[in-house]
């Protein structure tokens, strides 16, 4: 069915069903204060030109309806659209035609990778899908200059994998490794060694970018410097990533510790501390609610362990795993009425540890693959349907306050949750930074939380889990802090937050270089 097909069949459903209710309209959530919907479908004019001449140019465009609705949602699961059409990423070239001849015929063209957004940033409310996973090579290993060349479509473990078999290994890559590089290279891409190493964007040396008007150029921090500036972090606003040159390092083993808090306060601090002292190699806070707070330090040599050990461990406030586990019975032993939560903390305690320390995946007590492990790991115990995950990016000073008001709002929606702290250590003030995750008033480091309800079996509406993100949202705007997911569904919370000169600076930016503003329209802009 073609995509003018789709369009009748949609007008005419509407036509005989008079009585049907749009549910995604700007006034169909009454009483929960909605920033963003789904946006309306693109109305299709031009698309059977669009796609005859790409098919001219041997550029196949798949229009099966059965295979769009595959590309109709993404991890979030909470926005849905259909693209007029679907083609596989093969090279620059062939991008380059289409988005010339998208401007041409004022097409909408959204590019998805992974597909692990959950504002709706991947998903094409009508228009062309372009799906970067065609194009996943690892193009070089240079180990003499310690970097890598590979596609934007490559996924994070695929690569890790690729440089294992040369002793290298990434910097700083997302947590969820099938996240794509082009992807992570577009939002930043925050790990437990963001702290040390800053974000995965920080460690491009260069790009190959096919621009909104389908040039094809190379950039990086000495050519074509504007370029490189505005599509690191940019959402995907001002071109396509095709294939990018990232540093690399020598492989080592990872030595993990863990160290438990009954206080949210105190782990954040400590946290804190451990970043600013630069005294572990990884860190970072993972919850079960606020109940088993988990602060996690990890290191590549034994000589950065000893130190720590030495000088640091003293200073943190966290207990062993016996020492926490006797003050938590003493807690619930007081608190019988509580025997279900405890009962639920210790059973995602057995269930989380050996997962983490897979014995298959350890020797002499380090973790030999942390790709494979987190990435592994990471999705089992934090995907699923629907991966509800709105978060706040914050200065150091505002991070502790941030977080422990996004914790009350997850206490008031639900019984169960899990918040992911993480430092992010920052390159100077790069243009790049400007209206992405990294706070406009950060300096020296950025902090991150993610706000995740362990959602299991409960089916919650649509309605419930938007309102419950809006508060998160309302926090950063309140506060003045940004975000590491933003956009898509949430997108009219930008100017709120960045304030109306910044976002024109930006949307002018974006109007010189994407005339047609065809390119991932529905993101920001």
């Amino acid at each position: 069915m073609k995509g003018s097909d789709i369009s009748a069949f949609a007008a005419a459903a509407r036509v005989s069903s008079p009585a049907a209710i749009d549910h995604v309209a700007p006034d169909s959530l009454k009483g929960i204060p909605r920033r963003q919907t789904n946006p309306a479908r693109w109305n299709g004019k031009g698309w059977n030109e669009f796609v005859t001449a790409l098919r001219a140019r041997n550029i196949e465009v798949c229009e099966n309806r059965q295979t769009c609705g595959f590309y109709s949602s993404d991890s979030g699961g909470l926005a849905y659209g259909m693209p007029h059409g679907i083609t596989l990423a093969g090279s620059a070239a062939q991008i380059s035609a289409i988005l010339k001849q998208a401007q041409l015929h004022r097409v909408p063209v959204t590019v998805k990778g992974g597909g692990l957004t959950t504002e709706g940033e991947s998903v094409a409310f009508g228009g062309l899908l372009l799906d970067m996973r065609g194009m996943s090579r690892v193009i070089s290993v240079d180990a003499q200059n310690m970097t890598v060349r590979a596609e934007a479509g490559v996924y994070w473990h695929t690569l890790a994998e690729v440089l294992r078999r040369d002793g290298l290994d990434y910097l700083s890559a997302p947590l969820n490794l099938t996240s794509s590089l082009g992807g992570t290279l577009a939002v930043g891409g925050i790990d437990i060694n963001s702290p040390r190493l800053g974000c995965s964007a920080d460690q491009a040396v260069s790009l190959q970018v096919v621009t909104p008007t389908g040039e094809i150029k190379e950039c990086s921090e000495t050519l074509n410097a504007d370029l490189f500036e505005r599509v690191l972090l940019g959402y995907g606003q001002f071109g396509v990533i095709t294939e990018a040159t990232m540093r690399v390092r020598k492989f080592t083993p990872v030595t993990m510790h863990y160290f438990y808090y009954g206080s949210l306060r105190e782990a954040m601090e400590d946290l804190q501390m451990l970043v600013r002292e630069d005294a572990a190699d990884y860190c970072g806070i993972l919850t079960i609610m606020d109940k088993a707070v988990n602060l996690l330090v990890a290191f590549d040599s034994d000589g950065r362990e000893r130190a720590f050990f030495a000088g640091w461990r003293k200073r943190l406030r966290g207990h062993g795993e016996l020492g926490f586990g006797l003050r938590m019975a003493w807690h619930y032993a007081l608190r019988p009425w509580r025997v279900g939560e405890a009962l639920y903390l210790l059973g995602r305690k057995q269930e989380l540890e050996p997962a983490f320390n897979p014995a298959h995946f350890m020797e002499d007590g380090r973790i030999i693959d942390r790709a494979v492990v987190f990435g592994n790991q990471v999705w089992k115990f934090w995907g699923g349907r629907k991966m509800v995950i709105p978060d706040l990016a914050t200065s150091a000073d505002k991070f502790v306050e941030a977080i422990e008001r996004g914790n009350a709002v997850c206490k008031k929606y639900f019984p169960r949750y899990t918040l992911y702290c993480v430092g992010i250590k920052l390159s100077g003030r790069r243009e790049r930074y400007e209206m992405s995750c990294v706070p406009p008033d950060a300096a020296g480091f950025a902090y991150g939380c993610e706000f995740e309800p362990i959602l299991g079996d409960t089916v919650y509406s649509r309605e419930y889990l938007q309102a419950f993100k809006n508060e998160i949202y309302e926090i950063g705007v309140e506060m003045k802090t940004s975000y590491y997911r933003f956009g898509g569904m949430m997108k009219g919370y930008i100017r709120r937050a960045f304030g109306d000169e910044l976002v024109e600076k930006h949307l002018a930016m974006k109007r010189l270089a994407d005339p047609a503003m065809i390119l991932n329209p529905d993101v920001i802009f």
